[in-house]
């Protein structure tokens, strides 16, 4: 094991979002590129986890505030992922309902505390390897601490020399702890306290971002974004600026293949409208809608972040205005937006639909029988919806901001290679000015058909976000460590 990809989520074990889809494809990827890569992430009860079979391989203790805490490492016995997959057993820490929380309690409130148990096992796990890994793979704030620990944490001198490259998915979360939970780490020096701190309390995305090796973002824009606005931490990335990179993330094509997915009802054979006029028909099935006029569809989390509390208004706007399109939503998220969107259904009858639900196997026959994909995020950092869709030969329709800049040309800047339709502000006249250039595009049937089938060949596979981190990975390689 060369790589250790150490993570909250890895699909399809577990996924709240795009870090779960990241995590459950690289690895194979580098995997396939001789670059041996593992996963290790906490033991959930999802239904994926209790569905396998899995095996014990090793049982521990680290210490906690005085004590020795029971842990054991596990191994899920699937050969289907492409990587292997070890989860981490803590008693009373991950074995409870959802990843984050329960779907009628909402967050855990102990989240934060949660996270720094994983990340003290699976230290403990590599302490005590007689070949441990090269490097750590770090994602997100879960194992933010990580890089910290090795460098400073008493009990890690061994693991000193470690390289840690830290990839951040979502900047909005830090994971911050108040610092009477200081007590659950090993000792370091005084000296180094500041790098845990951020405004008064510990954060481990913070500390993550001071102390590992390598910084990297999911998009080169949003690493751009984030010194601008990140929740507080502006300054820090600036300041760490020379060590980070921007690295656009990938799709899992075998997964994502509109000629073999599994999860569709027709396939792709050669003909693009025969595709989507087949997929389409097979959404009546769940949505009502007028299958004469083009679908956009909202696929994901109904939050803020997503941009989805402009949906309602969106929608009436378009829809008072205009008969001849159709508004799907697939997803589940804030109480008010949920009653604003079925307030809707009841008002357009037959021109919107809504699915409060997460449904993989409904996104994917979305993301095959829509005409449109609408984004408009107030923050994506890569944002994986967008590169789904042109798989399949949705347009997408976004807001220019992070990945979705860097993988979205609007037709009118190129239109020869554009890709779809982009609005700059976050507001209802701009959003609904690309929603009209979207559908007057599709009337002009020769030029809409081009551009479906120009996006279908757009690769955004994992292959060459792989072979970037491969280079970030062989600059730190360390002969003494393999």
């Amino acid at each position: 094991m060369k790589v250790l990809h150490v993570s909250a989520e890895c699909y399809p074990a577990a996924k709240a979002g795009g870090l779960g889809d990241v995590v459950g494809a690289l690895p194979k990827y580098l995997n396939n590129m001789e670059w041996p890569s593992a996963v290790i992430m906490p033991k959930y009860r999802t239904k994926w986890v209790r569905a396998q079979k899995i095996r014990p391989v090793f049982a521990g203790v680290y210490p906690l505030k005085g004590d020795l805490i029971p842990y054991s490492i596990e191994i899920a016995e699937n050969t289907e992922l492409g990587f292997p997959l070890y989860l981490v057993n803590i008693v009373g820490q991950f074995d409870r309902p959802g990843i984050y929380g329960d779907s009628d309690a909402g967050w855990y409130s102990d989240n934060g505390t949660r996270f720094i148990h994983f990340q003290l096992a699976t230290l403990a796990w590599v302490k005590q390897m007689s070949s441990p890994p090269s490097l750590n793979h770090c994602h997100d704030y879960h194992s933010g601490l990580i890089p910290f620990l090795l460098k400073y944490g008493e009990g890690y001198e061994s693991m000193r020399e470690l390289p840690t490259v830290f990839t951040i998915h979502n900047g909005e979360y830090h994971g911050e702890l108040p610092w009477k939970h200081a007590d659950l780490l090993p000792k370091y020096p005084p000296t180094a306290k500041g790098l845990l701190d951020w405004n008064g309390l510990i954060n481990p995305l913070a500390s993550g971002i001071k102390c590992a090796w390598t910084l990297t973002t999911v998009s080169s824009t949003y690493l751009d974004e984030l010194s601008q606005d990140a929740n507080g931490l502006e300054v820090l990335f600036k300041q760490e600026k020379s060590k980070s990179i921007g690295v656009l993330n990938g799709i899992d094509d075998k997964v994502w293949d509109p000629g073999s997915d599994p999860l569709i009802k027709h396939h792709f054979t050669g003909n693009w409208p025969d595709f989507k006029r087949k997929n389409k028909e097979e959404l009546l099935d769940q949505f009502y809608f007028d299958i004469r006029f083009p679908v956009v569809t909202f696929i994901g989390r109904l939050v803020r972040e997503k941009g989805a509390d402009i949906l309602p208004d969106l929608i009436d706007r378009m829809l008072k205005s205009t008969n001849d399109i159709n508004f799907l939503v697939l997803g589940t998220g804030e109480p008010h937006i949920h009653e604003g969107l079925l307030g809707r259904k009841h008002i357009y009858n037959r021109r919107f639909d809504v699915a409060l639900e997460y449904n993989e196997q409904l996104a994917h026959q979305l993301y095959a029988g829509s005409d449109f994909l609408l984004m408009p995020s107030r923050v994506e950092p890569c944002g994986l919806n967008q590169m789904y869709a042109m798989r399949y030969g949705t347009v997408p329709i976004v807001r220019t901001v992070g990945g979705l800049k860097d993988t979205v040309i609007d037709v009118l800047e190129s239109p020869t290679e554009g890709r779809g339709f982009r609005f700059d502000l976050f507001n209802l006249e701009e959003a609904q000015h690309a929603l009209w250039r979207a559908r007057e595009y599709a009337q002009q049937s020769q030029s809409f058909h081009e551009l479906r089938e120009r996006i279908t060949h757009i690769d955004f596979s994992w292959d060459r976000a792989a072979l970037h981190y491969i280079s970030i990975y062989k600059h730190f390689q360390n002969p003494s460590l393999l």
